[in-house]
């Protein structure tokens, strides 16, 4: 086994750690528990098993693993971007929300003070 074979094996198994712990601090659902961790034993038996990227990537129609690997990340990427985006828009809009209510009360407040 090479040196970057070690690593990346030390590496997903970090990896897997930090996502239990996540998951036991109630940071994660279920589902996405279920996703990191195929996601992170998929990275494991491609680094020890490289050629098994080979294999499915004829079976899908891709010329090498190498390229089917890099094609599936650069989805996965812009799908995990798009979801980040999506809840960043959903929080900017519920703190919009919040400060206007909270505004609308501070507001009702100061009238109430002016007119005792």
């Amino acid at each position: 086994m090479t040196l970057i074979q070690l690593f990346i094996i030390a590496f997903a198994l970090f990896v897997v750690t930090r996502v239990l712990k996540e998951f036991k601090r109630g940071g994660l659902t279920l589902a996405w528990l279920l996703f990191w961790m195929v996601f992170w034993i998929a990275v494991g038996t491609v680094v020890v098993l490289p050629q098994t990227t080979d294999v499915v990537a004829r079976f899908v129609g891709v010329g090498r693993g190498a390229d089917l690997i890099l094609y599936l990340s650069v989805i996965g990427l812009f799908f995990l971007v798009f979801k980040m985006f999506a809840k960043v828009e959903t929080v900017e809009q519920e703190i919009t929300r919040l400060v206007r209510k909270l505004a609308i009360e501070e507001a009702e407040d100061n009238n109430n003070k002016h007119v005792s």
